[in-house]
């Protein structure tokens, strides 16, 4: 059995993310583990939205091999009861695997599970998470960090990446990928933290531009100039780079250049080709033009990008 450890006040997707992936991953694997909500207080807790959902006593953890600790608005009242940091705390003691979503890590670090570990919560924690747990090593830059058989996630979404890479574990990367495919997701996301909302953050992905984009996304191997792209829209090269530019928020070029690379970082985690034929079939022409372009967008070449992804750290 999975729990999932919620409190009043706690963010609902921080709970309803992982709990999907889970409850998804049994449809393939009939013999997975289940889930089950468990608080303090049982029944109906309230979460920051409003809503309320059912759990079960701390009591009902019999048997459980995976905690996932929820955040939220609520956790400053759960670090501050030693009750619920005992009850994490035995359980981590007696082999079960614990992990966290976004806030949750300081209920984690306030029972001295990080101590001398990586971790890594939301972006927008940093500071106040360091200067309370200077004993953690936080990467404030990471999707999710896992350290023996302690983990810990970034913000809200990320906590349905950290469901995946369990399941991957347990069930195997098929298993995973047939998963993020029924969310409608990436099977993993690459980069840190710092680089969400600043790739394909079109202002309107679906206007008048919506279709030339697509059109682009499947001929990254051509040449996509400015003149190129204006004359597929029917447009003068001077209006069309107005235009698109106005719409969409972003240049032609940087635009072509973003679809380039998310393209490019999907077939480097997921495919086994060569980085010099990726470079080759997304347009970036040669393999080390693509690598400098890597580096601005995530920060690190393809090559640590396919090795993170092979290996979940």
């Amino acid at each position: 059995m999975i729990g999932i450890l919620i409190f009043p006040d706690f963010q609902l997707l921080d709970a309803s993310g992982p709990a999907s992936v889970f409850e998804i991953a049994k449809r393939y694997v009939p013999n997975a583990p289940g889930v089950r909500m468990i608080a303090v207080q049982p029944g109906a807790v309230r979460a920051s939205c409003g809503v309320e959902v059912v759990a079960s006593s701390l009591r009902s953890s019999h048997g459980l091999t995976t905690m996932v600790v929820a955040g939220g608005f609520g956790v400053e009242s759960v670090i501050a009861c030693r009750r619920t940091l005992n009850f994490v705390r035995r359980l981590a003691q007696s082999g079960v695997r614990i992990a966290s979503v976004c806030s949750g890590a300081y209920v984690l670090a306030a029972a001295g599970l990080l101590d001398g570990l990586k971790a890594t919560t939301h972006w927008c924690r940093t500071q106040d998470f360091v200067s309370r747990y200077p004993q953690v090593r936080l990467d404030p830059d990471r999707i999710f960090l896992r350290e023996g058989n302690i983990w810990t996630s970034a913000g809200i979404t990320a906590g349905i990446d950290l469901a995946l890479a369990i399941v991957a574990e347990d069930h195997g990367e098929t298993v995973a990928k047939e998963v993020a495919s029924q969310l409608v997701l990436y099977h993993r996301r690459s980069g840190g933290q710092s680089q969400f909302s600043s790739l394909l953050e079109f202002k309107a992905p679906d206007g008048r531009f919506g279709p030339l984009l697509s059109w682009v996304r499947e001929h990254l191997d051509k040449p996509l100039t400015v003149e190129v792209l204006a004359d597929r829209a029917g447009l003068s090269a001077r209006h069309f780079a107005r235009a698109f530019t106005a719409e969409t928020g972003s240049t032609p070029s940087k635009a072509v250049e973003r679809l380039r690379l998310e393209v490019a970082r999907e077939r480097v985690q997921s495919s086994g080709d060569l980085i010099e034929r990726v470079a080759e079939t997304t347009g970036f022409g040669d393999a080390e033009r693509m690598r400098r372009a890597f580096v601005r967008a995530f920060g690190q070449p393809p090559q640590s990008l396919r090795r993170t992804a092979r290996g979940w750290k």
